[in-house]
């Protein structure tokens, strides 16, 4: 037997041995921890205490304004440090993956990847019962897949599927093959191929690609549904619209008690569009649910923009999300919360409009919120608001405003691709939903703070 059948390489280091199929054990030196002081931001100028919390000698930001970045016992924050700005990802070049300690205002890098883009860098991230464990992506033999790194010991495992998310157990893993998300949307994936341009799907790939599920206790890899299973869910409308396309996945998000995923489907004409609808369905595949059709999500508001960033809310039966309810007379964006079958849908508040990445703690008494600089019926002064909205009062307070502009004068996209120039707060809640973790540029450079927001909620 060959035994260089069963050695590669990742971005990190050699691979060792092939436990079974796709399950690799990857070997990452250990990093130096750095010392610094957290850095006071905006100090007697916003209504909590807010600090920098990543250093000087980078561009830091934390995954996504859903993947909450602290560790289940508050004492780490997981941060991705990207190896520049200002430039379209360029395939093999690494991202790497940090944790603060936030008690000894220390950071250490504890992996490397290829795997990373600009607005979730490595999609790094906790479970939600494990200190020890963080997931991530990286290429193993060419293939986007799940890695888990143990930071207790710095061992490093790669398995056989990609992640978009991990269930709250840290059991599995779920996602589409993130080959194939640039084309539809840049930023949440891995850099283009070689040549520059996005792969994309053929319509004869729509059984065999889809919505994997990795069990990460046996390493086995299953299409949990595939393109025309979810396609044969739509409504009749929305089928007789989506027939011709060709289709793709994106965020794809368990709920906090791990039993049904979100999905976020699109559909391309001709390599164009996304043409996005909502669909549920439970971790065994069955209970396939579209529960915003493409007609609600892609209303238009009379000031800008459409339907977006749908999120789990903390409960695991409703979700969140930005939406142009025309439907029932709204004529702009609106925080909206509805079931996971579509059902119990309303307007959370009709006195302050909705933008950015929306999301609520579990009592749903308290949204927070950020913004994009054309969404200027919250933005004034150029900088974003971090927005905390009290619906029970209907009152609404700034916690402090950013900066985000990296470059190309504000202007979010350029000509070659690529989401380089585009830098979203993407506020997170802690898990005691007593801070709000947020990324930010005050001076030109990626930077991560957290606001402590205890002393003005009840």
């Amino acid at each position: 037997m060959n035994r260089r059948k069963f050695i590669g390489r990742t971005s990190a280091g050699i691979l060792t041995t092939l436990f079974s199929p796709g399950l690799w054990n990857v070997s990452f030196p250990e990093q130096k921890e750095l010392n610094f002081d957290f850095k006071p931001y905006k100090e007697g100028d916003s209504l909590v205490p807010v600090l920098q919390v990543t250093p000087e000698n980078g561009f830091y930001i934390h995954s996504f304004y859903d993947i909450c970045p602290w560790s289940p016992n508050g004492r780490y924050l997981v941060v991705n440090k990207l190896p520049y700005q200002g430039k379209k990802p360029q395939l093999g070049d690494k991202a790497e993956i940090c944790i603060i300690d936030l008690n000894r205002q220390t950071i250490r890098t504890i992996y490397q990847t290829k795997v990373w883009s600009f607005q979730v860098g490595a999609n790094a991230q906790w479970d939600a019962i494990s200190n020890k464990y963080i997931y991530t992506n990286d290429l193993i033999n060419n293939q986007p897949v799940c890695v888990r790194i143990d930071i207790t010991n710095n061992k490093v495992v790669a398995f056989a599927g990609p992640k978009y998310d991990v269930s709250p157990d840290g059991r599995f893993v779920a996602g589409p093959n993130l080959d194939f998300i640039n084309i539809t949307q840049y930023g949440y994936s891995l850099p283009d191929p070689p040549n520059g341009i996005p792969n994309q799907y053929r319509k004869d790939q729509m059984s065999s690609e889809g919505i994997w599920l990795t069990d990460l206790k046996t390493n086995s890899k299953r299409l949990l549904a595939s393109y025309n299973d979810i396609y044969e869910h739509a409504s009749e409308s929305n089928k007789k619209f989506y027939k011709d396309g060709v289709y793709y996945g994106f965020h794809t998000k368990f709920n906090r008690q791990g039993n049904r995923i979100m999905f976020v489907f699109r559909c391309l004409f001709e390599g164009k569009g996304r043409n996005a609808s909502l669909f549920t369905l439970n971790t065994d595949g069955k209970e396939i649910i579209q529960c915003l059709p493409y007609e609600k999500w892609n209303q238009k508001a009379e000031l800008g923009g459409s339907g977006n960033h749908p999120n789990w809310h903390p409960d695991g039966e409703h979700i969140i999300m930005n939406t142009v309810p025309t439907w029932l007379g709204y004529k702009n964006m609106m925080f909206s919360m509805f079931k996971y079958d579509g059902s119990d849908f309303k307007v959370l508040t009709d006195n302050h409009l909705g933008s950015g990445h929306p999301s609520v703690e579990p009592n749903t008494r308290y949204l927070v919120s950020d913004a994009y600089t054309k969404q200027n019926w919250v933005v004034k002064n150029g900088e974003i608001p971090i927005r905390l909205i009290d619906l029970e009062q209907d009152k609404e307070d700034t916690l402090c405003t950013v900066l985000n502009d990296v470059g190309n004068e504000g202007e979010m996209y350029s000509d070659e691709g690529g989401s380089q120039f585009k830098l979203d707060p993407h506020p997170a809640w802690s898990r005691d939903y007593t801070k709000i973790c947020f990324n930010g540029a005050p001076e030109g450079r990626r930077q991560v703070f957290i606001a402590a927001i205890k002393s003005i909620i009840e």
